[in-house]
């Protein structure tokens, strides 16, 4: 059984490190905005398989870091991580949900309503393109 909670920052650090960025060293996996953020932990058997963190920005919410433990990949994890913090937007009446997507990830995100906008670009090897959904009626 999968249950999703606000969890701290520091919680994410690990599975962001190990699913995003393998290699790095934890440390380097906080972020300065993440003390003005939400996060979200998804657990199953008391384990944290999945970490998604949420920011603010007045009708516009972005959510970065949405990582999957490898193991527990392929699961529908994801879908209800996304449909959880889409359903906490829309609570808080945001109006636009965003993410700077990894191209790899780009078929997950249409499957769930939202649109690539602008271009391509890259950061740190990794090629990106914003996706958003519109959450107003």
């Amino acid at each position: 059984m999968l249950s999703i909670e606000q969890i701290t920052p520091h919680l994410t650090w690990q599975l962001r490190r190990d699913v995003l960025y393998p290699g790095e060293y934890k440390f380097n996996m906080e972020m300065p905005e993440d003390e003005h953020g939400y996060h979200f932990g998804a657990f199953t058997d008391n384990r944290l398989v999945g970490v998604v963190s949420l920011f603010n920005n007045q009708q516009d919410w972005q959510f970065r870091k949405f990582a999957i433990d490898a193991a527990y990949q392929g699961r529908g994890i994801g879908a209800e991580l996304l449909n959880y913090i889409t359903k906490f937007v829309v609570q808080e009446n945001g109006e636009r949900l965003w993410c700077n997507a990894r191209l790899s990830a780009v078929g997950f995100y249409i499957k769930f309503g939202f649109a690539q906008t602008g271009e391509v670009f890259n950061k740190k090897g990794i090629n990106f393109i914003l996706m958003e959904k519109s959450l107003a009626d």
